[in-house]
């Protein structure tokens, strides 16, 4: 079934506004790291929606999107009641792939409490084997993808998690050859 491409993205498309739940408070008096990717999936759900790649997508087409890796930074807790807004940014794609990058904003100040950045696999559900996206699915990609593209690339995207070298610690001393 051929999908109409749609004329427009917002950029970056901002989810709509979500809630902090008491369940997802932890012994911390905070949300628990594990809500933080409800939120990037449901968030995740409704801009990709939009692409056609919702609900309807995997019941009508028998194909869908998994995550294939992804990398959170946490910025500031969240607490209950907070009201927060996700935001999306198509990094890139190609034929089978998705890279996306997602932000945690607080609803009314602003500031952004997480960041994620993904990649995502388009997958064909009856042979459960990553495949092509449709020509009208890459249409929207393509639509979403020249919106997005006047955004600055993330700060964040790209980021490799460690620990920096710092001169004091023992290994980069035995490594320079310096002593104490």
């Amino acid at each position: 079934m051929e999908k109409r491409t749609p004329v427009f993205f917002f950029t970056p498309f901002v989810s709509s506004t979500m809630r902090v739940e008491a369940a997802w408070i932890d012994y911390n008096g905070h949300m628990n790291m594990a809500y933080y990717h409800v939120l990037f999936d449901r968030a995740l759900d409704e801009g990709f929606s939009l692409l056609g790649l919702g609900q309807e997508y995997v019941e009508e087409r028998k194909a869908s999107f998994f995550t294939a890796e992804i990398h959170t930074l946490y910025k500031r807790e969240l607490t209950l009641r907070d009201q927060v807004r996700v935001t999306l940014q198509l990094v890139d794609y190609d034929e089978k792939r998705m890279h996306y990058y997602m932000e945690i904003r607080h609803a009314a100040e602003g500031w952004v409490a997480a960041s994620m950045e993904g990649l995502s696999l388009h997958v064909d559900m009856e042979t459960r084997k990553v495949s092509p996206f449709p020509e009208d699915i890459a249409a929207n990609l393509a639509v979403m993808r020249a919106a997005h593209a006047r955004l600055a690339k993330p700060e964040a995207s790209g980021r490799i998690i460690g620990i920096p070298d710092q001169p004091d610690k023992p290994e980069a001393l035995l490594a320079s050859g310096t002593r104490h």
